[in-house]
């Protein structure tokens, strides 16, 4: 099963780039230069992974962002907030990109006990497209940031940690002020990048490791938030591609899991039943029974 896209792994396919990262104490920050990534090669495109950090970038170059059912053109320049809960496909369109970028984990962000929950801001929020257009002025009081941020990594200022969470809120702030990308629209694959996401956001939820981690995703409806769209219309379209409905895919795959959970951990039923998303272990088991005949005792006792 693919493993999410670490900040080490990051490094690793840019080993190219300069900048020093932010100590790991203090949770991990870093900026980079567009530019930087295709020196000696055409920008590529960057099909969906499971990223385990935030991004925010400024962009400069015609692109193509693919997310669920929806597909934003860019023509020149934008500002993209990029979260581990919402994946997205990027397409460059032209070998003239540019811009600046900079990476970031949850726990730098949330270092200074500001109460930030990065999820719950409208820019990082499932259900909106996090891309919005720049004009010339907009583009320059972004520049400005970014390079304020390229300055102070490299400062030595006792309190530069500090300083460079203030840059980027101030980066977050200021998409939040702007409009919404509105190049939007549907396309005719829009059935198999739907299908497909699905069980990118599904599969990104296993394996089950200690018995206090709870499954996120429970619901048809969680998957579609997720995905900003609506739920019937997942359930339309996961009916088209895999002649199953999304609650059927679902536990599906949580069946599947418990099998693994039962045959390869010591953990007791109630601990699997919780890990799972289930707050009573009779549901559980009941879901157990209907899907396998056995109970997961039963099921445990046998293999």
């Amino acid at each position: 099963m693919e493993k999410p896209t670490s900040i080490p792994e990051f490094y690793k396919d840019t080993s190219q780039l300069i900048p020093e990262p932010v100590k790991k104490e203090i949770g991990h920050f870093n900026i980079f230069r567009t530019e930087d990534l295709f020196r000696d090669s055409k920008p590529k495109a960057l099909p969906y992974n499971r990223r385990a950090y935030y991004k925010i970038s400024l962009i400069i170059g015609k692109n193509q962002a693919e997310y669920a059912d929806k597909v934003v053109h860019i023509e020149h320049n934008a500002l993209l907030f990029a979260t581990p809960q919402i994946p997205y496909n990027w397409k460059p369109l032209d070998d003239k990109q540019s811009g600046m970028f900079c990476i970031f984990s949850e726990d730098f962000l949330t270092q200074n006990n500001s109460g930030i929950l990065l999820k719950n801001l409208p820019v990082f929020k499932p259900g909106n497209v996090p891309i919005f257009f720049l004009n010339d002025e907009q583009i320059e009081d972004i520049r400005h940031i970014f390079n304020k941020m390229f300055r102070e990594i490299s400062s030595a200022y006792a309190f530069k940690y500090d300083l460079l969470r203030n840059y980027v809120l101030e980066l977050i702030h200021n998409g939040q002020k702007l409009q919404p990308a509105t190049a939007l629209f549907n396309e005719t694959n829009a059935h198999k990048r739907v299908s497909s996401l699905f069980i990118e956001l599904l599969e990104r939820q296993f394996p089950i490791e200690p018995p206090h981690q709870k499954l996120v995703f429970r619901s048809a409806k969680d998957y579609a938030d997720q995905l900003a769209i609506h739920v019937n219309y997942l359930n339309k379209v996961l009916k088209l591609v895999t002649g199953k409905t999304t609650t059927e895919l679902i536990i599906e795959r949580i069946i599947k899991e418990s099998k693994i959970l039962l045959k390869h951990t010591d953990w007791n039923v109630s601990e699997i039943a919780y890990s799972l998303g289930f707050e009573e272990p009779s549901h559980f088991n009941n879901l157990f029974k209907k899907h396998t005949t056995l109970s997961p005792r039963a099921f445990r006792t046998e293999i």
